[in-house]
């Protein structure tokens, strides 16, 4: 897994036309309103197309390794004890232990208030401790409570925060407030990477997925995320499609390379080729690296190591040999 220094944000660092957008909120809103419309059923037939690629035998098992080192391992419940944490994390260590030459995951995601028991577990493993934060899964909260939630879950020792957006706010076209919150997570995560949440199922539709991409970017995100994968429909292909391409175009108008992450929905090994295929033919192959993709998800570690064991064995191994969540 490579790593990258965390972004910090500066408007210094972007080319002039982009320095001065969020300075006023009406310019904000003429320049997110002035991206390229999406074309629906382009989107849609593009990811449909590209979904039937076929991975080759020789290929398959490096492309399982690869998805499994791209996950973010995550429990998201109320129900969650400190003992599923710790299991959580030797799973995320060691995914199939009697198999050593498996990738350990990219990150244990969880909330704030089980990092510490996180990092006691992944201290020197290389596996990044994701906190969700900001309220999660609404945000639905005053800014200072939501900056609390980030600084608590950074000084327990998070490498990562997922925050969500105000989804209310972005609809109603309140760019501004969303921009300055993102600004100001960013500023209480210190060195920890920011994913920003755009809860996509709730946008309606790709422009808004496609305006809020630029607006997680602007305002200093180092991901952009589709899901909180408390509602549905969390990740598709076609929205992560969107997403691809904003990363994409925003690494050609600046140089600044950023992350995607789909979470939600993405259960099974099929499925997350489909989503590496994508991030080949949309954004380009150097953002297949942990780094700059991630998948996030529970179940779908389960059949990636049930399908490394087929290519490796050259037989179905079913579910009984892999350790349940």
């Amino acid at each position: 897994m490579s790593t990258a220094a965390p972004y910090r944000h500066t408007t210094a660092a972007l080319p002039p036309h982009l320095r001065d957008v969020a300075d006023d909120e009406s310019v904000l809103r003429r320049f997110l309103h002035g991206l390229p419309g999406v074309d629906p059923v382009g989107v849609e037939q593009r990811a449909a197309c590209l979904a039937t690629r076929s991975i080759k035998k020789s290929a398959k098992l490096q492309a399982i390794d690869m998805a499994i080192s791209m996950v973010d391992l995550t429990t998201l419940e109320g129900s969650d004890t400190p003992g599923k944490i710790r299991t959580l994390a030797a799973k995320a260590r060691r995914p199939d232990p009697d198999r050593p030459d498996t990738p350990h995951v990219a990150a244990l995601c969880i909330y704030p208030d089980m990092v510490a028991i996180a990092v006691d577990a992944l201290t020197g493993s290389g596996v990044g401790i994701a906190s969700v934060a900001t309220a999660f899964p609404t945000g639905r909260t005053d800014l200072a409570v939501r900056l609390a939630d980030t600084e608590v879950a950074v000084k327990a020792g998070a490498t990562e925060i997922d925050m969500v957006i105000d989804r209310g706010a972005f609809l109603a076209g309140r760019y501004g407030k969303v921009y300055d919150d993102i600004v100001a997570v960013k500023g209480a995560c210190g060195g920890a990477r920011l994913k920003v949440i755009l809860e996509t199922g709730e946008l309606a539709t790709y422009d808004n997925v496609r305006r809020a991409s630029w607006l997680a970017l602007l305002a200093g995100g180092d991901f952009i995320k589709t899901s909180t994968g408390k509602i549905s429909p969390a990740a598709t292909l076609p929205v992560t499609h969107v997403m691809l391409q904003a990363v994409r175009d925003w690494f050609d108008q600046t140089g600044q390379r950023r992350a995607v992450k789909p979470a939600g929905g993405i259960r099974n090994t099929k499925g997350a080729i489909r989503y590496l295929v994508a991030v080949k033919e949309v954004a380009g192959p150097e953002w297949l690296d942990p780094c700059y993709f991630r998948f996030g998800a529970s179940s779908l570690l389960n059949d990636l190591l049930m399908q490394r064991r087929t290519q490796t064995d050259g037989h179905y191994s079913g579910p009984d040999y892999v350790t349940v969540d």
